[in-house]
């Protein structure tokens, strides 16, 4: 979920179907980017953003967040499966 989304969304007092009507998508693709099921392209996102009021790069920099994250975790995982594999219990 794209909560800073939401919350910019909620504050402008806007729908789901009224945001969407502004940038010219269908009310349920608004619904999936908003929850984060989706990627907007850059012409969506700055869309989006002129709407809102807030900078159109926040869609990439909260996929890169998402991405390092993922890629932290998946790393853990592996590290911690082999170190308690070769520790002896």
């Amino acid at each position: 979920m794209r909560m800073w989304l939401k919350a910019e969304r909620e504050m402008k007092k806007l729908t789901y179907q009224s945001i969407a009507d502004l940038i010219d998508v269908e009310r349920q693709y608004y619904g999936m980017i908003e929850k984060g099921n989706r990627t907007p392209s850059p012409k969506v996102a700055k869309k989006i953003a002129k709407v809102l009021g807030v900078d159109w790069t926040l869609f990439l920099r909260c996929e890169a967040t998402k991405r390092f994250l993922l890629e932290r975790i998946i790393i853990f995982k592996i590290f911690t499966k082999h170190v308690y594999k070769s520790v002896p219990i």
